[in-house]
Order: C-alpha cells, then structure tokens, then sequence
C-alpha cells in the first residue's frame, strides 16, 4: 500500500488551540473536518481508490506543498456500507457456490438418456456464469472510476435481477446459457466490484479485518442456500426457485445506494463544476501501468494458474456423492461444512493479514494453494462420507483464507489510486480458468464415467500457482529498494540547480555591497 505520511488529528470545536508558529501568507490548505455527525470529509489526497459518485459533492482540499492526505474514516457511515457490501459478495457467490444444487436439478429437468455428454452442456451453465463474473471485472473497474461505485453497482444488481428472471421462463438447457451464464454473471460483476472497492474509501487499518467480514457474507450464504435451495426445488421446482432467488437481487439493487463515495470519481473530476462531462485521456480509463510493477505481474498470472481446478469442487462434488453414495447421504452437508469453514477462514486469516507487513501477506495465498490442491486430490480417496466432510471443511477454511486477502494484496502490490484496475485485471485474467475447469471436468466425467480423474487432475494447478507466487515479497522488496535508489528527475535536479545558483549570486553579491558601502 502506497505510505500516507502522518497528519495531526483535526482540531475540533471543544480541542484546546494548537501553539504553532504563524504561518507563512498564502492561501488557506483545507484539513480534514468531522460533519454530520462525526463522518469524515476527506480532501482530493486520499490513498484510497479513485472512484467515487457522481451525485456526490465531495469537498476538495487546496493542495499545497506539505499538505498530508486525510486518512479514511475508520467507520462511521463505513459500517452501513461493509453491511451492504457483505449482502452483496453473500447474494452473488451465495448463488454462485450453490450451483451444485442446481446442476443436479438441471440435469433432471432438461437430461435426456441418451445424451452422452450431459454433465458436459450443463456444466457450462454454471461455469460460464462464474467465469462472466470475473471476465467483465476490467469493463466494470473502468465504469468504477468513470461513473463511481454507487452507479455502477445499482444498474449491476438491475441487471442481474433481470438475467436471472428471465432464467425461469426457458425450456431448455441452451438460453440458460445467455440468460444465467451472461446475463445474471455480467450483472453480479458490475454489482460485486464495486463492493470491494468502496471499502477503501471508509478502511485502512481495518481494511484486512472488514474485508474477511465482507467476504464471509458469501459463506454464511453458501451454509444456508443449498438445503433452502433443496426445499424450494423440491416443493415448487427449479423455475419458481429461480424467481425466489430474485429477491436477493432485488436487495442487493437496494443495497447498491449505501455506497456513499468519500472521493471525486472521474467525471466529477474531468466536468468539474459545471457538471459537464468528458471522458478522461485514454490512459486513465485503460490503466495498464499496474503491469509495469513486476511484483503485480507475476501474481495477475500465477493466481489465474492456480485456478484451472478451483471451481471443479463447486460444480461436480454434489453429482460425484450421488454416483459414489447414492441418494443415502445428505450431499447439501458437504456445501454446509465449505460455507462455515470458509467463513471462519475469512474473519481469522483477514485479521491475521493486518498484522503481516506488505507483500508478506502473499504467503498466506500460497498455504491456501498448497492445502486447497491437496485436499482437491484427496476427494477421490474418501469412500467413507465421514472422510468427504473432513475434506470440506479444510478446503472451506484455505478457501476462505485465498479469498479475503485479495483486495490487501492489491493495495500492496499496486498502492491505493490503481487498486480498483488492479483487481479488474485480476479479476478478468481469473475468468478464464474458472471457465474452462468444471465443463473439462465433466467431460472427463462423461468418457471415464467418474470424477476421480477430474479431481486428481484439478488438485495439480492450485500446486503449481503456490510455488509461482512464492517469489512475490522478494521482488516486491527488491523494486522497492531500486525506487529508493532512483536519482531525483530532471525537473527536480534543474530546479535544485537553480536554487544552487541562486544561493552562489547571493553569497557574492553580498560582499560586493559590503565593499561599494565601504568605499
């Protein structure tokens, strides 16, 4: 994360004056001022991401040399907000990592015997629809900053509330594949993003603490949805279990308006007062300075390596209980162990993560590799469901731990003003992985007639991914330490120049006078 230098506490109304000495004539630097009841208004200086609202009138501070950048809130208005976001990653990955429910009820409703890659065409309905969250991540980190959070997440959440309705009126399995694997997906995207990058704009010292919260709303989603799920599917069928899922989006499109922006986004900043609106230089919308810094290229692309198996768990682990075990066993428990382990996981590793300095935290990411492979590797060992359920619920805790500490991870790779393009880019190059795994999976499922394979195969990625982001903190340090040695640039060294030469005409000028007085 980008250091923010120190600043003193703003002075309130009861604080006893400062003694100081009388500054210098000038105009007046604006500080950061408690209103409306103890929130913060911070100035433009803010380490926190660059998108904010548009509606918003955020006040901006008169920047003068030495003037230090207001610090997030720390709270306040900033808990509503984690509220609305934990609703959001619980409505969106809560549906999302319950797809196995719905894999088997799609397979009953629209399966024909004698299709021989079933499991195949109707993985990629839930596949697709994972990979769309994350592949429309970097449209929805430009849209961020143009527009800001509170827009983009409210037209997000309409438009997967639409995906998803229209999801309950098809007849078979291929619209599925617009209406839920595009539409409902592209919706949750523009939705999701925006929750993670709000949170920095209220949290820094807490940003690891109140992202493992935010994250666990997933998962105390992913305990409950599959056995509602399994009532509702078995009481009024897939369709009208659709539309009651409706709702949470219909909550989440109310959830979207918390997202009150402390910062000016770039169409506030580019109109200016006058509400006119230009689209920024093409530089600022398309960032792909975050891949010069190396540390962040090796972990936009060793994070998407390690998730070719991933989601194959997700997607295939209810239909390989029913193969293995018959209908004898609750499968929905397996769900219910991931969803818990994986909330505990968020909050202990998210707190954890506050205490482990910079580019260090990538270690937890790479235990989290190392265990989630291992155990992948494990499922087809289990023929006990007992052994199944111990297997979960490490895999739910490592899995909750890779999560939480993304958005960290980002701060401190790239610093605060690129963070919300750091993690689109991230986000998209994930999309591709989680896409491609469980339809493979399936396919194996299909010609090998069980998921031992696939399960073997899907532990090896997460494996190597681990050992790739290995490296990270060392280069991280090491381009830290080059910056520190980089020479000033040449307008700082022509304007100490000056001031140098200045220096010398006064230091002989002076005598010279001295002299002519004299004479």
């Amino acid at each position: 994360m980008a250091p923010v230098s120190e600043q003193p506490a703003p002075q309130g109304a009861g604080d006893p004056p400062h003694t100081a000495a009388a500054p210098l004539p000038g105009p007046p630097v604006e500080e950061p001022r408690r209103e409306n009841g103890g929130e913060w208004c911070p100035g433009s200086g803010n380490a926190v991401p660059p998108s904010g609202e548009s509606g918003a009138q955020p006040r901006e501070a008169t920047e003068a040399p030495g003037s230090a950048a207001a610090e997030p809130p720390e709270g306040g208005w900033g808990w509503v907000v984690m509220l609305a976001a934990m609703w959001c990653n619980g409505a969106v990955f809560g549906i999302q990592n319950s797809c196995g429910v719905l894999f088997v009820s799609m397979l009953q409703l629209f399966g024909d015997g004698e299709d021989k890659q079933l499991a195949f065409k109707t993985a990629w309905v839930s596949s697709l629809s994972m990979g769309m969250v994350f592949f429309c991540s970097p449209i929805v980190s430009i849209f961020t900053d143009l527009f800001g959070c509170r827009k983009v997440a409210v037209i997000g959440a309409a438009v997967g509330f639409a995906g998803l309705l229209s999801s309950s009126f098809v007849s078979t399995i291929e619209p599925l594949y617009f209406t839920y694997g595009v539409l409902f997906a592209c919706g949750c995207s523009f939705a999701y993003q925006p929750s993670l990058v709000i949170l920095g704009h209220y949290f820094k010292q807490r940003l690891g603490l109140v992202n493992g919260i935010v994250t666990a709303g997933s998962s105390l989603f992913t305990v409950s949805l599959p056995f509602l799920l399994r009532v509702l599917i078995d009481s009024v069928g897939l369709y009208n279990t659709l539309r009651v899922l409706c709702i949470l989006m219909f909550i989440l499109f109310l959830a979207g308006f918390t997202y009150k922006p402390l910062v000016p986004n770039a169409k506030d900043k580019e109109g200016g007062k006058k509400g006119k609106f230009r689209f920024p230089p093409e530089k600022k919308i398309c960032n792909f300075s975050v891949f010069k810094v190396l540390s962040y290229r090796i972990w936009a692309f060793g994070i998407p390596a390690a998730l070719f198996g991933y989601f194959v768990p997700y997607v295939h682990l209810m239909k390989h209980v029913k193969d293995r075990f018959g209908d004898s066993v609750p499968e929905e428990v397996l769900l219910l162990c991931l969803g818990i382990t994986s909330g505990v996981g968020r909050l202990i590793f998210g707190r954890v993560a506050d205490y482990i300095p910079g580019a260090k935290k990538v270690y937890l990411q790479v235990a989290s590799f190392f265990f989630i492979g291992l155990m992948s590797m494990m499922i087809p060992l289990c023929h006990v469901f007992g052994g199944l359920i111990a297997v979960c619920l490490f895999m739910g805790l490592f899995d909750g731990c890779f999560i939480c500490i993304m958005a960290p991870i980002a701060f401190e790779l790239v610093g605060a003003q690129d963070v919300s393009q750091a993690i689109g880019f991230l986000l998209g190059l994930m999309s591709i992985p989680m896409t491609v795994g469980p339809p493979i999976a399936g396919l194996l499922r299909d010609h090998l007639g069980t998921y031992d394979v696939a399960f073997y195969l899907a532990g090896v990625p997460p494996l190597i991914g681990g050992a790739i982001l290995c490296v990270i903190p060392w280069v991280h340090e090491r381009q830290k330490l080059k910056e520190r040695a980089k020479p000033v640039d040449g307008e700082t060294t022509e304007k100490m120049l000056e001031n140098e030469n200045t220096l010398v005409l006064d230091t002989t000028e002076k005598p010279v006078k001295e002299m002519e007085s004299g004479v």
